[in-house]
């Protein structure tokens, strides 16, 4: 199993670098809910492997903004977000650029 991808963000409040990993998920079956179920079961896996093997690293999922809109404005999707099973990021895949950050 591998993470997609892993950097540094440069956190401005506190004037360090946060290390992270980063798990693309494209969300193209028929169903956003089995995506869903897909994405955060295999987002679980990696956190717990993470955390034994690379604890100074921080797991994000991350999804297109129009995905964002479509799955994690949806309440399956919000209480991922809102109780802390997932941090989410957010791109834009024609102009590659990071959107949001969700924590």
């Amino acid at each position: 199993m591998f993470v997609d991808l892993g950097a540094e963000r440069l956190l401005a409040m506190e004037r360090d670098t946060e290390k992270i990993a980063v798990e693309v998920k494209s969300f193209t079956r028929p169903s956003d809910m089995k995506d869903l179920e897909e994405a955060v079961g295999q987002f679980v896996v990696y956190e717990r492997l993470l955390i034994r093997h690379a604890p100074e690293r921080t797991l994000y999922l991350a999804v297109t903004e129009e995905t964002r809109k479509r799955v994690f404005e949806e309440e399956a999707g919000q209480v991922m977000l809102e109780d802390g099973i997932i941090n989410l990021v957010t791109f834009d895949p024609i102009e590659e650029v990071i959107v949001r950050w969700i924590l």
